[in-house]
């Protein structure tokens, strides 16, 4: 794949019809597909054509969010796809009024970092978020949290 054929990759929300794309493209990732057809509403994905390319999901909380599921298939790496589905999922958090946006990763860890994602501890995180399945039960208490600030709450200006 040429550079020129990164920029025909379009981005948009996932429709119901393409979920068992996504959980296949997540699965060959080799990332956690369980509980993510709940936040079908809010997973963006990277289209070429009708293929499923790409994708990132939120599970919103109240005023803070989890990423998830930020896989892009292999033969479309290295094209800033990744980083255009997560500048993405920033901006629907922000519509979401999203205040802090947090994610769990064993592997992509400098991926996210350069984007401005800082290390933080679990206990930092939310207790509701700290009670979903990707705290609980799909991640490894060894997987490093990782959080980034959407926009600052009203009391906090």
């Amino acid at each position: 794949m040429t550079d020129r054929d990164s920029l025909t990759v379009s981005l948009g929300m996932a429709q119901t019809e393409e979920l068992p794309k996504i959980l296949a493209l997540v699965e060959t990732c080799g990332l956690p597909k369980e509980g993510l057809a709940d936040h079908l509403s809010t997973i963006l994905v990277a289209r070429k054509g009708k293929q499923i390319v790409g994708c990132a999901g939120l599970e919103l909380y109240q005023d803070y969010a989890l990423l998830r599921s930020v896989a892009v298939d292999p033969s479309f790496r290295h094209r800033g796809i990744g980083q255009r589905l997560v500048r993405a999922s920033l901006d629907l958090a922000n519509l979401h009024q999203v205040t802090n946006l947090y994610l769990l990763t064993e592997t992509a860890s400098e991926f996210f970092f350069k984007l401005g994602f800082r290390n933080t501890l679990r206990s930092d995180v939310p207790q509701k978020a700290q009670g979903s399945i990707e705290f609980t039960t799909l991640c490894p208490d060894t997987s490093l949290v990782m959080s980034f600030t959407v926009r600052k709450r009203m009391d906090d200006a």
